[in-house]
């Protein structure tokens, strides 16, 4: 043991030598370190690259974050709604009758959800950078016998516009609400909850131009 302990010892002096009487030259130093970079970028993709892992882990840690927020808002304010997480940190839905916010045969949104409402522009306007919280509130509709829905206006679409505007009124980001109708029953509703990151939007948007 102590013959080893000796020759170790002996080892660690002579790399603690070499350190010590080394000299770092500053032009070799750069040009190694730019053909890494200049080999590296060119082998790994960017979804590979540290920081664009960085910023999508942050965005999800958000998404988790903004999604307990949702589920609590809707557990204790209206608790015929029905919340569930589809891609955690990413995607989730809400399901609700849409007469539990519009008095019945109208497009006029109840006084009792405007705290409801309110706590909702909260929960998305506290976007951290790099990161947008977008909201897709879709209404069902009655189809026609061939499957097609009506052209003109009509309740659900009605209430899917005052819906809108009411978000918009009390403060939502305007880029962040989006407003559809599908086929099905007119007493459910649908909104949906998407959490993106802004570097994920561009690279896809990049690549959308590219092919075209």
């Amino acid at each position: 043991m102590a013959l080893f302990l000796g020759l170790y010892l002996l080892v660690l002096a002579f790399f603690i030598l070499l350190v010590t009487i080394s000299t770092r030259e500053e032009v070799k130093a750069n040009a190694v370190m730019d053909s890494l970079r200049a080999t590296f970028s060119t082998i790994l993709p960017p979804s590979t690259i540290p920081t664009a892992l960085t910023a999508r882990e942050d965005s999800i840690q958000a998404g988790q974050e903004f999604q307990e927020r949702v589920t609590r808002l809707f557990a204790t304010t209206l608790q015929v709604a029905k919340v569930e997480s589809v891609q955690p940190g990413r995607l989730m839905r809400v399901l609700l009758p849409s007469d539990s916010l519009f008095f019945p045969g109208e497009t006029r949104i109840r006084e009792s959800r405007y705290p409801l409402f309110d706590r909702m522009v909260a929960a998305m306007s506290k976007r951290p950078p790099g990161v947008r919280y977008d909201m897709e509130f879709v209404i069902g509709i009655a189809s026609g016998e061939d499957g097609t829905l009506p052209v003109g206006q009509t309740l659900e679409m009605a209430r899917a516009g005052a819906f809108a505007r009411e978000m918009q009124s009390r403060g939502a980001p305007p880029d962040s609400i989006s407003i559809g109708v599908r086929p099905g029953d007119s007493a459910d509703a649908v909104i949906w909850f998407h959490v993106r990151s802004l570097d994920e939007m561009r690279l896809k948007f990049r690549d959308e131009a590219s092919d075209g």
